[in-house]
């Protein structure tokens, strides 16, 4: 559902400018608890039905970094050939096992695997519940230049999943599955597992947000382009630290994780100097 189409049900859009601002604090109040309402409803919807079908769920996409032929260990292996390192950075084996050390571990892993993979889905359904939520607050040429906001989250979202899941989630795995101490055999709890895949697939949709905040940062004049190029030096340094709590303590996954985020931090400088000229360029009202 774009977050820029009016909603098809419930209140109505306002059809002039500053109606958001007519709404008394209870009424915000009730609107807020509305939106959460219909957020979790969508979210514990989703979750039931990937509870049903915990095979597909376990088996193929949580278990899937530890086949051999994921599609990533094979991008890597090509990639060896390709160079001419043979299979240097072919995956042959699995050098680690799950086991689950507690009577409730399944079971509440398969819970939380759930509730967090209803978020994951349901995430456009959410965030348009956001957009209608302060939508009302907008005034009408703010809710136009808004358009098409709700796919540019959703796009950037999943993006960032997906590149949690294939770029960065295989190199972890096979760095702390594989990093051995003396004799000690790597045996790790399936939840510590699931746990470690999820925060960083989560953590990576989320940090794929960057140019939507800074879109509506920019919007109520919090942040500038030339704010943005002032502190870049520091904002590479903050990237840096964020790759370093999101990614295990290897060099490769925290490179990995910060190009693409210091990419779009200079889209978002491009953004922000897009949204300061539009609003420079409308009449004050």
């Amino acid at each position: 559902m774009p977050l820029d189409q009016p909603e098809s049900q419930g209140q109505a859009a306002p059809t002039h400018d500053g109606e958001g601002a007519q709404m008394g604090f209870l009424d915000h109040l009730e609107e807020l608890r509305r939106r959460l309402f219909y957020s979790a409803i969508s979210i514990f919807a989703v979750a039931t039905l990937l509870f049903l079908q915990k095979d597909w769920v376990f088996d193929t996409v949580l278990f899937g970094p530890r086949r051999l032929d994921f599609a990533a260990y094979r991008a890597w292996c090509w990639l060896s050939h390709v160079v001419g390192a043979g299979d240097a950075f072919c995956v042959k084996e699995i050098g680690y096992e799950l086991i689950n050390t507690t009577m409730m571990g399944n079971f509440t892993t398969h819970i939380m695997v759930s509730l967090v993979g209803g978020f994951v889905l349901s995430f456009p359904l959410v965030a348009a519940q956001i957009w209608f939520f302060i939508r009302p607050a907008l005034k009408l040429r703010e809710r136009q230049a808004a358009r098409g906001i709700g796919l540019a989250t959703s796009g950037l979202f999943f993006t960032g999943v997906l590149f949690g899941y294939y770029i960065i989630v295989p190199f972890s795995l096979q760095f702390l599955g594989n990093y051995t101490l003396g004799d000690v055999a790597s045996r790790i709890s399936v939840t510590s597992y699931i746990k470690t895949l999820v925060s960083i697939v989560v953590a990576a949709g989320l940090v794929f947000q960057l140019p939507i905040a800074v879109y509506f940062l920019s919007k109520l004049g919090l942040v500038t382009p030339e704010w943005l190029r002032k502190y870049r030096k520091h904002a590479v340094v903050g990237i840096l630290i964020v790759a370093a709590i999101i990614t295990p303590p290897d060099v490769t996954s925290q490179i990995l994780v910060s190009i693409p985020v210091l990419l779009l931090y200079e889209v978002s400088i491009l953004i922000s100097r897009r949204v300061v000229r539009a609003s420079a360029s409308q009449p004050a009202s």
